[in-house]
């Protein structure tokens, strides 16, 4: 009997935890990109879709910008096609764009639209093609290799950068109550689709909206020290300092860079969670310690 009572007050504290964040939220809007192993692992995917579902029910409005990578990848190599990289860019031929399109805009969207159908939710998905939301021009990339005389200009193909977007088509499904899910493909003026990496899309839709909070999902704890403990509560100088002595280095840098950026246009704050836990999402927003590294503008 006390271990039910127990367990009754630990809900009841979370409960009443909730609440001020709660009110403090309703009618603001959330980008949240959706990555990594919350994308693969069964549980996790609906618990993540659980997440949505009750933030959408408790009057915020959840944005998802979800990525696919390995999902193209291993279509690709189905197909007996070889997937090339670039400094971590995938060069996206032709025929690469095809099964992005197939991957992102049809398995991967359908899938996590019907994730949050099942629980409860009205998602729809799109792509950045739809109404035009995404307007993209291709990428312009350059080898800055230092044992080259002069910097080379390689073409990789259908891989885009946002130009601007059209958000109306967003402003009537969150009005009328649903959950935009979108691929991050991006279409130029001449009618060519890009392929768009979906941390700069959901940033820079999340700059666009003005959005409450922009949240990255990982499959690492967050930003940690050089020790391993988590950092939060970060701004541009402690974030300058933390790349200037090499704490945050490697596949970290392009995530802080788009949160720096989201935080210095306008955006509330941004976390860089670990979607590795079980409704990562809601223990961020929803509790006073969270789980991941939140960050500022100042």
């Amino acid at each position: 009997m006390s271990l039910t009572l127990t367990s009754a007050k630990n809900i009841a504290h979370v409960l009443t935890e909730a609440l001020p964040y709660i009110n403090e939220f309703v009618g603001k809007t959330f980008i949240i990109k959706y990555g990594g192993n919350a994308m693969v692992d069964e549980a996790l995917k609906n618990s993540f879709a659980r997440d949505i579902v009750l933030m959408k029910r408790v009057g915020i409005n959840p944005i998802i910008v979800h990525g696919g990578g390995p999902q193209i990848s291993n279509l690709l190599k189905r197909l007996d096609k070889e997937s090339k990289f670039i400094q971590g860019i995938r060069v996206t031929d032709n025929e690469t764009m095809d099964v992005v399109q197939m991957v992102l805009g049809g398995l991967v969207n359908k899938d996590i639209v019907t994730l949050i159908n099942r629980q409860g939710g009205l998602a729809v998905g799109l792509t950045g093609k739809d109404a035009e939301l995404i307007h993209a021009r291709k990428l312009s990339f350059t080898n800055d290799n230092p044992e080259m005389e002069a910097s080379e200009i390689i073409d990789i193909g259908h891989v885009g950068e946002v130009s601007s977007f059209d958000t109306a088509i967003l402003d009537l499904l969150i009005h009328a109550s649903f959950i935009p899910v979108i691929a991050p493909i991006g279409v130029g003026e001449d009618g060519q689709s890009y392929n768009i990496n979906a941390d700069t899309v959901a940033g820079k839709l999340a700059e666009v909206l003005q959005a409450e909070k922009l949240m990255l999902l990982t499959n690492t704890t967050g930003v940690l020290s050089k020790q391993g403990e988590l950092l939060t509560g970060l701004n541009a100088n402690k974030i300058q300092s933390l790349i200037e002595d090499g704490t945050i280095n490697g596949g970290m840098l392009p995530k802080i860079n788009c949160a720096l950026d989201a935080v210095q246009s306008g955006v509330r704050s941004v976390h860089i969670i670990d979607g590795r836990i079980e409704h990562a999402v809601l223990l961020e927003i929803f509790t006073d310690e969270g789980i991941g590294t939140l960050v500022l503008s100042s």
